[in-house]
């Protein structure tokens, strides 16, 4: 998102026709670019920053609100998940009679290739 906010701002800089903020300053000229590009590329650049600060935004809303304790408590509750699951996996293996393999990390398939 930065990147494309530089290129943005570098393409408006450069492009973008050149607007009188105040009734105090004089009329501005136009810039060599503005004749020869036109106005629709500084438009399209600025539409995909505003699209992509709103998928940024989208993003940002969706990511969890809470502090380290609910943190700290998730992690728990996870590596408590995956203890489970690999009980399980421990338990399927032995059912196949593999878990000699899987505690040594010899691979099965490398194995019988060698025979």
């Amino acid at each position: 998102m930065a990147l494309l906010a530089m290129n943005t701002f570098g393409t408006l800089q450069r492009d973008a026709p050149a607007v009188r903020l105040s009734p105090n300053y004089p009329e501005p000229t136009a810039n060599a670019s503005e004749e020869t590009i036109g106005a629709e590329y500084p438009k399209t650049m600025s539409a995909a920053l505003v699209e992509a600060a709103k998928k940024f935004d989208v993003l940002v809303t969706a990511l969890p609100l809470s502090g380290e304790e609910a943190q700290l408590k998730r992690i728990a509750e996870l590596q408590e998940e995956n203890k489970a699951v690999g009980l399980e996996l421990e338990k399927q293996l032995e059912a196949a009679g593999m878990l000699f393999f899987y505690h040594t990390g010899v691979d099965i398939l490398h194995l019988l290739v060698c025979l």
